[in-house]
């Protein structure tokens, strides 16, 4: 299979669902080598690797939140392949309330999963793509992380974080040819959004100017482009796949 991947080496985190699954299977669709993390969903990263193929798939189990996963998974790429071309941090859990309400626990456990995983897989991508004086970094934020939302403290500030932690990682590794940039998708169809009340999907879905959710593959169209050749020229940009939700 020939593609714009061709040849290139990718790691998506949380790549076994939603989102994440539908980047990877753009990638592997564009002729790349795609690995993916999960941390329990065995059977549909096995199902994952069959239907791409186990020479071009390779699927790591791994809690994303700590930091002897990401060694693991960066050196298990650079070991079947020898380069780590993109990373895309996709893994995200949530743990909704109002912040009267919500726990310590769960502070720690959307923190953990969703932006210590970055500064986890940032890091030991850091110097194999400073190395390579080559790379691309895109990671999976949210619209919440720029505006807010109620109930979503804990989600917000880590998908917040992620913004500043990416644009602060551009200004280091810029100079080594190594680019680091965001997607934030608004309203997208996911299993994760379809656990939202109803009365709050019809409320966010009203403020969408384009009036309809977007798919993972609108995602993933936006990871695809931050990651080739044509975005050579971008770093540190936050790009919004909202349906103009954000405005």
């Amino acid at each position: 299979m020939s593609g714009m991947f061709e040849g290139k080496n990718v790691l998506v985190t949380g790549g076994t669902r939603g989102i994440g699954k539908d980047i990877v299977h753009r990638f592997a669709a564009e002729g790349a080598n795609v690995a993916f993390t999960y941390r329990s969903s065995t059977s549909e990263a096995d199902a994952l690797v069959a239907e791409l193929g186990a020479d071009r798939a390779m699927a790591i189990q791994g809690d994303a939140a700590a930091v002897e996963s990401a060694d693991e998974a960066i050196g298990a790429v650079l070991d079947a392949w020898g380069t780590i071309d993109v990373l895309v941090n996709n893994a995200g859990v949530t743990r909704d309330n109002l912040m009267l309400r919500a726990t310590a626990e769960d502070w720690d456990l959307v923190l953990n999963t969703n932006l210590k995983s970055v500064f986890n897989f940032c890091k030991a991508a850091y110097r194999p793509m400073m190395k390579q004086r080559a790379g691309r970094i895109v990671n999976i934020s949210s619209v919440v992380g720029v505006t807010g939302n109620a109930g979503q403290t804990n989600y917000s500030a880590s998908k917040a974080g992620m913004i500043g932690l990416s644009k602060s990682l551009a200004k280091e590794l810029g100079k080594r040819g190594v680019t680091v940039n965001v997607v934030a998708p608004g309203f997208i169809a996911t299993d994760m959004t379809a656990e939202l009340p109803e009365a709050a999907r019809d409320a966010m879905l009203g403020a969408v100017p384009l009036s309809r959710p977007g798919s993972g593959d609108d995602v993933a169209s936006a990871v695809l482009f931050l990651s080739s050749d044509g975005a050579a020229y971008i770093t540190g940009h936050v790009l919004h796949v909202d349906g103009g939700l954000a405005m």
